[in-house]
């Protein structure tokens, strides 16, 4: 992997800041506090299969676009769900309209367009807009028959 990007988590423990990779394996933790971090990051074309295909834990997509209403609100629940199961998901967030070979790949017909992904392959989809709990038991659920894969 070359000069990856990194995006600044401030770690919702202790507030202290950290670098977390857009890739890498295993999960982000505090380098203070060592507790988990959320892991939250775009990803588009030209790096979709490195930060989600390759990810071992299971990833969150939110396919969605600027101009959509529904996509800024579910996006600060998206965020406070990936804070909630941090350690457990990471969440990686696409533009439709600047990453048309992701949306194409998803078959994307309306937006927000949300996905829970293991390993590369679909275990869930919706579309539209819900809040944090739904949207909390609906990943929960997603990911709870993966198997024990998830620990580690």
């Amino acid at each position: 992997m070359s000069a990856m990007r990194a995006t600044k988590v401030t770690c919702p423990h202790c507030g202290r800041a950290n670098r977390v990779p857009a890739a890498a394996e295993g999960r982000p933790t505090c380098g203070h506090c060592k507790q988990p971090l959320p892991w939250m990051v775009d990803a588009g074309d030209d790096d979709f299969a490195e930060v989600v295909e390759q990810a071992t834990v299971p990833v969150v997509v939110d396919l969605w676009a600027t101009w959509c209403g529904p996509c800024r609100m579910v996006s600060p629940a998206l965020e406070k769900v990936a804070t909630d199961l941090a350690g457990t998901i990471k969440l990686v967030k696409v533009d439709v309209d600047k990453n048309q070979r992701v949306a194409r790949r998803f078959e994307v017909q309306a937006v927000p367009t949300l996905l829970v992904l293991d390993k590369g392959q679909t275990i869930a989809r919706q579309s539209g807009a819900a809040p944090a709990p739904a949207l909390r038991r609906w990943v929960e659920q997603s990911i709870a028959g993966r198997g024990p894969a998830g620990k580690g």
